[in-house]
């Protein structure tokens, strides 16, 4: 049988979890705006030449911040092929709804921008072919890091088994041992400015 947790102290994954987070971030941090625009622009690149996205006719996405690896030129070049492209909208409870992107973007909480467009609802995320997912870092069996709040790992449990799932990273963020818990969802691909790398 486990030990009990003590109240207030957090999980020993937890407390291995922040410490890989901060370090990940502070590393981030680091970057100057030159490197952050350089790294979308090849990161649109390599997407936009993945077979997967090539076929897809919906692909979820989102509206990166601050030094995450930007998906500015990225979205612009999924509207611009044609792509039905949701993007998600953070609600109270840290789940996510999504509308689809039309080009328009509105301030939200939590400094984040959100799609304009009408709310399709939680579940929207099955619709596509490919999710593009944030992070901060991924082992080689697709275990993901994510900020903490588990928006991802519940729209993740959303999408059909089979479906390309592809985190967006720096290339030393890629086979990161990451502390793992039972609601972690994997993805299956982990995209940098260098390729796309297949994980599991």
């Amino acid at each position: 049988m486990a030990d009990p947790q003590t109240p207030g102290v957090p999980p020993p994954t937890s407390a291995a979890k922040t410490a890989v987070r901060d370090q990940l971030v502070t590393a981030r941090n680091r970057r100057t705006l030159a490197e952050i625009g350089e790294t979308a622009r090849a990161l649109a690149d390599v997407l936009a030449a993945a077979p997967e996205l090539r076929r897809a006719a919906t692909v979820a996405a989102y509206v990166s911040i601050g030094s995450e690896p930007g998906t500015g030129p990225l979205l612009d070049r999924l509207r611009a092929t044609g792509k039905r492209v949701l993007l998600p909208c953070l609600l109270p409870d840290n789940d996510l709804d999504w509308a689809a992107y039309d080009g328009r973007l509105v301030s939200a909480r939590r400094g984040l921008l959100e799609p304009a467009g009408e709310r399709l609802g939680v579940d929207a995320v099955a619709t596509a072919d490919v999710v593009l997912v944030p992070g901060l870092a991924v082992d080689h069996a697709g275990h993901r890091l994510g900020r903490g709040g588990g928006s991802y790992d519940r729209a993740l449990a959303r999408v059909p088994v089979g479906t390309f799932t592809c985190l967006l990273l720096y290339p030393e963020e890629v086979g990161v041992p990451v502390p793992v818990e039972p609601h972690d969802r994997r993805v299956s691909a982990a995209a940098t400015a260098q390729g796309i790398v297949t994980l599991r």
